[in-house]
């Protein structure tokens, strides 16, 4: 499966099941997610692909961002925004 920095992803199992994340980083099976809050970008939540389910397309305020340089306020407005739908 192909996952990307900026996608959006909901824990499908543990102790965060339903919580939304971004994804910030890919590593063989594992991803690291961030919802900008108790999972900050500068110590993410390594979890297997496995045990999420990934929104396919990447909010547009996250495109032009890259793992440098997006912060944890941009990632809490984009899990806000997609946590109403």
């Amino acid at each position: 499966m192909d996952y990307e920095f900026g996608m959006l992803a909901w824990s499908m199992a543990g102790h965060d099941k339903d919580k939304l994340y971004v994804i910030i980083k890919t590593e063989g099976e594992y991803v690291y997610l961030s919802d900008g809050r108790l999972k900050p970008v500068e110590r993410p939540k390594k979890k297997k692909w496995k045990h999420i389910q990934v929104r396919k397309t990447i909010p547009e305020e996250l495109c032009s961002l890259t793992e440098e340089t997006i912060k944890n306020e941009e990632i809490r407005k984009v899990i806000r925004r997609f946590s109403n739908v």
